[in-house]
């Protein structure tokens, strides 16, 4: 079993790379915003918990199957003791199954990140993105409070690749972590 975890700041291209990869290997996708979505959509409001919790659900039984991979997408704040532990807590349902956890960190600025925030493909998938101005002041302010970014030496991850993703094709980004983790 393989754990690819896909880190970046909102709008980096987290979601758009996962597709792609999934298209050239035998991985399965979960977006961060695959349980939001549907929580918000059918619930409305902020059930953020129950989103956690119906992820915690896909994370055990996807751990149990017999499927080849996982890819997961986060936004990790970096210096951020709760997202860390957040992340642990992803990891060890797969590090529970001896599962091989590949950490894939994208990063591109905020101008190219908020030209993404409104491509068509982002807002089939994310719904709660569609107020374009909303998402855009939520993209700014998170970045002011938070680094979405790594510190040179500061991933310790074994199997880690850092990827400016600015200039690049999410099919080519694709490509270099298959080959980089021969997935």
């Amino acid at each position: 079993m393989k754990l690819v975890i896909v880190l970046g700041a909102q709008a980096v291209g987290k979601m758009t790379v996962g597709q792609e990869l999934v298209k050239i290997t035998d991985l399965r996708l979960l977006t961060n915003h695959t349980t939001w979505e549907f929580v918000h959509g059918h619930f409305g409001g902020d059930f953020g918990n129950a989103s956690d919790r119906l992820k915690d659900v896909i994370y055990e039984e996807f751990a149990k199957s017999d499927n080849y991979g996982l890819i997961v997408t986060c936004c990790l704040a970096f210096g951020s003791p709760s997202d860390l532990d957040s992340l642990s807590h992803i990891t060890n349902f797969f590090k529970n199954v001896n599962a091989e956890i590949y950490y894939v960190e994208l990063v591109a600025s905020q101008e190219i990140r908020l030209q993404r925030n409104n491509t068509e493909n982002r807002l089939l998938y994310k719904a709660t993105k569609r107020d374009i101005e909303k998402s855009n002041k939520n993209l700014i302010d998170a970045d002011k409070k938070a680094r979405f970014v790594s510190n040179n030496d500061e991933i310790s991850f074994e199997n880690y690749i850092k990827i400016d993703n600015t200039d690049i094709s999410a099919n080519v980004v694709a490509k270099m972590i298959k080959e980089k983790f021969s997935l």
